[in-house]
């Protein structure tokens, strides 16, 4: 029974990726799953990872996670989804916090990068496995990218309705810029032989990033 169960779970990678199920109230079984499952990918890949190994690691039995998830897909988009979520929910609270957009773009580059930093696993996730497949990264932009490329796009409008920011620039392509820098600077720090603390190069790109759009007053 264990051993169709995990079959179940590993195969399928050829059809859609459905949504993750999400409980209503998420049961902490779940979450040690979702963490587990970031940390076998992390270590293996994804197309290595196997469910039984994120099962043992989680403490929990091949059959409980079947309860929750329909493939191995599923526990990856899930955990995506659940660490990418609590990132922009957290960005978007200190950020309503702050007028200057200078500074709102100050503190998003450097909560990203220190979500990045704080969990090397997630971010190799993020990094790495989730652009193997066309078909993950595609289900992540339409639920994730889009919302946190709108949020940017959004300070940069604010910045030039101030003056603050060049109205020559648009602000799709400062967004992708903004984000460019941050992003390549994570898998920098993945690929890097050196430890140091990832969110310590927030200030220099953003320094690059704001001589490079505001005007000049």
């Amino acid at each position: 029974m264990k051993t169709r169960q995990t079959s179940k779970l590993e195969t399928a990678h050829g059809s859609a990726v459905a949504a993750p199920p999400r409980p209503a109230a998420k049961p902490e079984k779940y979450q040690r799953i979702l963490d587990a499952a970031i940390e076998v990918i992390a270590d293996n890949g994804y197309f290595q990872a196997r469910v039984a190994e994120i099962a043992e690691r989680a403490g929990v039995a091949d059959g409980t996670i079947y309860l929750y998830f329909k493939s191995k897909e599923q526990i990856l988009m899930a955990a995506i989804d659940v660490a990418f979520e609590a990132f922009l929910q957290r960005a978007k609270e200190e950020l309503q916090a702050l007028d200057d957009p200078c500074a709102r773009l100050r503190r998003l580059a450097f909560l990203h990068l220190e979500a990045m930093g704080a969990n090397r696993p997630l971010a190799a996730v993020f990094q790495t496995e989730l652009r193997q497949s066309a078909k993950f990264l595609t289900q992540f932009s339409r639920r994730h990218l889009v919302d946190y490329f709108d949020l940017i796009r959004d300070i940069v409008r604010q910045g030039q309705e101030q003056g603050i920011f060049r109205r020559d620039i648009s602000d799709k392509i400062a967004a992708n810029c903004f984000f460019g820098a941050l992003d390549e600077m994570v898998t920098s720090w993945i690929l890097s032989e050196h430890e140091y603390p990832l969110a310590g190069a927030a200030a220099p790109i953003a320094d690059l990033f704001l001589r490079g759009v505001e005007t000049h007053r």
